[in-house]
């Protein structure tokens, strides 16, 4: 019987001390609820963030560029119409193949729009092709069948939407609040006043709440009946699987430090770890057999809306 999910969880711990900063929301402030099992628990990284940070893996800062060892692979990379300065890829926008400034750019004189409306061959009055759409997604930057797409064009006879095939999240058990707090400080001028303080003046007391736990848990699924769905070959199939055992085995070798205040390192693991210089092979490999559904790298313009 062929699997049809995989499922990994990690226990993690703070690198340092025991309290750590879960993630916030402006109109909730940390996601607390209650377990099954009556105890408290908190949402330390949502499903969001988590894909962000496993795409991330794939994209070299430094080098404004994505990872050497994927270097064999398409993706969309948008610069300044002016200068053409780099400003942003299908990998760093948070709607990837469906950005903004995709859709608002221009790739050989043609709008974005209408040329993404081509590559995924909608047309009207026929019903969706989602493999179609699979294929155009895999040939521009596989990595969108990774953590989904939606393209939510009004204009389009369709708006094609693929999901999330790789899911994460955080979460911690039997969490208690930690409460702190500090002060920043003035030397010059020790006033609190509205003014002043919104303009960086004064001495301002504020609050700070953490929290400590019994248990860490980072959670990843990997929906393998999803990739074979899309209807590639088996090479490029393998390919995704092999992207998604990079991007958790690549995330979990350099710990998880969400924020300044929440730097967890990984205790234990239950089920088969990726690793990433084995699956970084593999996916070198798999490019090649599939080398004829892979696009190259392509390059958008965009120009600032006077």
């Amino acid at each position: 019987m062929t699997t049809q999910r995989t499922v990994l969880e990690v226990d993690l711990a703070p690198l340092a001390g025991r309290r750590f900063q879960p993630t916030g929301f402006p109109d909730l402030g940390a996601a607390e609820f209650d377990s099954a099992d009556g105890g408290k628990a908190l949402l330390v990284e949502s499903a969001q963030s988590m894909a962000n940070r496993l795409e991330a893996t794939t994209w070299d800062e430094s080098r404004a560029d994505q990872a050497e060892e994927l270097a064999m692979l398409p993706y969309v990379r948008i610069v300044s119409a002016d200068d053409k300065a780099f400003l942003s890829s299908s990998r760093l926008e948070a709607h990837r193949l469906a950005s903004a400034y995709i859709m608002e750019g221009k790739v050989g004189g043609i709008d974005g729009e209408s040329w993404m409306e081509q590559q995924l061959d909608l047309v009207p009055g026929r019903p969706l092709d989602y493999r179609a759409v699979a294929r155009a997604c895999f040939r521009l930057d596989p990595v969108s069948l990774i953590h989904g797409v939606f393209f939510a064009r009004k204009k389009w006879p369709w708006q094609p939407k693929i999901a999330r095939a790789v899911t994460s999240f955080v979460e911690a058990y039997q969490v208690v609040p930690a409460v702190s707090g500090g002060v920043k400080r003035d030397v010059v001028i020790n006033e609190a006043k509205e003014g002043l303080t919104a303009r960086g003046y004064g001495t301002v007391p504020h609050h700070r709440i953490e929290y400590t736990a019994g248990k860490i848990t980072a959670y990843f699924t990997i929906d393998h009946s999803q990739f074979r769905s899309y209807g590639l070959s088996e090479p490029a199939t393998a390919l995704l699987e092999a992207l998604a055992d990079f991007e958790i085995g690549t995330l979990l070798d350099g710990g998880l430090r969400l924020r300044t205040a929440c730097d967890l390192d990984v205790v234990d693991v239950r089920g088969r770890r990726p690793d990433s210089q084995e699956a970084a092979q593999q996916v070198a490999k798999l490019a090649a057999d599939c080398a004829d559904e892979l696009g190259s790298v392509t390059e958008f313009t965009w120009k600032r809306d006077k």
